[in-house]
């Protein structure tokens, strides 16, 4: 449980990090980037963190779409940025892969096992010649 709040407190400072950026770009702030700087940097530590428990490509694909997510949402209330109807139904089709992605978790020993007994027991079939 303590990884996924690794993984959830990288997903914060990559999105705290890359509002940073647009903050600086806008006010030319060196504060701005010092900050992104320093979010950017702890969120791939808390990620490299997250890796030890969840699986690479889960808490990969998880930091980034709701790290879109949330950046897209932010920037528009923040930043006053447009949101089309085609970015609209990106973010629910990215939305959409991230339950997907969630939901097709395993718990470890399971359906891996079976699957692994299943493919000995074809195998002590074919391995008399």
């Amino acid at each position: 449980m303590i990884y996924w709040l690794f993984l959830l407190m990288a997903i914060v400072t990559e999105v705290i990090g890359t509002l940073s950026m647009k903050y600086a770009s806008e006010t030319g702030s060196i504060y701005g980037h010092i900050i992104m700087y320093f979010m950017i940097t702890l969120s791939y530590i808390l990620l490299s963190v997250s890796i030890k428990r969840v699986a690479l490509g889960v808490a990969y694909a998880l930091w980034e779409g709701i790290g879109v997510l949330l950046i897209t949402i932010s920037s528009v209330m923040i930043f006053g940025e447009d949101i089309s109807l085609a970015k609209a139904s990106g973010l629910a089709i990215l939305l959409l892969g991230i339950v997907l992605i969630k939901s097709g978790m395993q718990k470890k020993g399971n359906n891996a096992v079976k699957s692994n007994s299943s493919l000995m027991d074809k195998d002590e079939y074919h391995a008399t010649a």
